[in-house]
């Protein structure tokens, strides 16, 4: 399959042949299995403090003899701790226990719970092969959401690479016809639920991809306040952003050095 390439300007510079890692077939449940992996990996551990709602002085006997024990005070069995008393009348108050005020949590999570997920190395490269598949597949991408111009799939010619300013990277994307794009994923929506209060508050929208062949490229700094966009060096491509969450057919665009580096490396074969 030949794409052809463009400029800056919208003109066309001439044509390229794919890389054969584009020849994959769509396999959507391995790409939801490898992209559920890396999500699985990147989970921090978390859980309560081991003596959380357990640093209470609070055993209470229930033996006869013992004079500040709870024996004959018509009082449940739980857990207390005395908060004050006279003689050997005491004013005692739940703790410890789950259902109890300040007490332990019945089963709160641990530390300890291992998220990580192993998956066979051919099985994220097919489903990184696949993803890439599924990227010039124009039907496949207008179904996830994007808005194509008429002209897509197409490359980036290598003066991309080095466009230094945001605002000419931007003049250059509505030039290609991506303004419905960048327009539909400049939209950010409040969350729904905590998350509002935890840093969390916009869910915003996956815009388009951008891969470059060299990590020195002047664009990493000059694409990065575009809302939506990414940009990432080929040899660090992975599921996850060529279908985020596990829906292949992601906006992605390859420079031409890009791909030449994909097929002169053999990546993810």
């Amino acid at each position: 399959m030949e794409l052809k390439v463009l400029t800056k300007t919208n003109a066309e510079k001439g044509s390229i042949k794919l890389p054969s890692q584009f020849n994959e077939e769509l396999r959507v449940d391995l790409i939801k299995k490898a992209v559920l992996a890396i999500q699985a990996n990147n989970r921090q551990v978390y859980g309560n403090k081991p003596g959380a709602g357990m640093r209470h002085s609070a055993k209470l006997s229930r033996r006869r003899r013992k004079y500040r024990g709870g024996y004959g005070a018509g009082i449940s069995r739980v857990p207390r701790k005395i908060l004050s008393r006279s003689g050997t009348r005491f004013n005692w108050v739940g703790a410890t226990s789950p259902g109890t005020v300040g007490g332990r949590r019945a089963h709160g999570p641990t530390a300890d719970k291992i998220f990580a997920v192993n998956l066979n190395d051919k099985e994220r490269k097919k489903a990184i092969r696949s993803a890439l598949a599924a990227t010039v597949n124009s039907n496949v991408v207008s179904e996830r959401g994007h808005k194509v111009p008429p002209s897509y799939p197409f490359v980036l010619s290598d003066d991309f690479e080095s466009i230094d300013k945001t605002g000419d990277f931007f003049k250059a994307l509505l030039s290609l016809g991506f303004s419905d794009e960048l327009i539909r994923s400049k939209k950010k929506t409040v969350r729904a639920g905590k998350g509002t209060m935890r840093n969390r508050r916009y869910k915003k929208r996956v815009g388009p991809l951008v891969v470059v062949s060299n990590k020195d490229s002047k664009l990493f700094k000059s694409a990065k306040n575009i809302p939506g966009l990414d940009i990432v060096l080929v040899e660090s491509l992975n599921a996850e952003l060529l279908a985020p969450g596990t829906h292949p057919g992601r906006l992605t665009l390859f420079t031409e050095s890009a791909l030449a580096e994909l097929e002169s490396r053999r990546l993810f074969i």
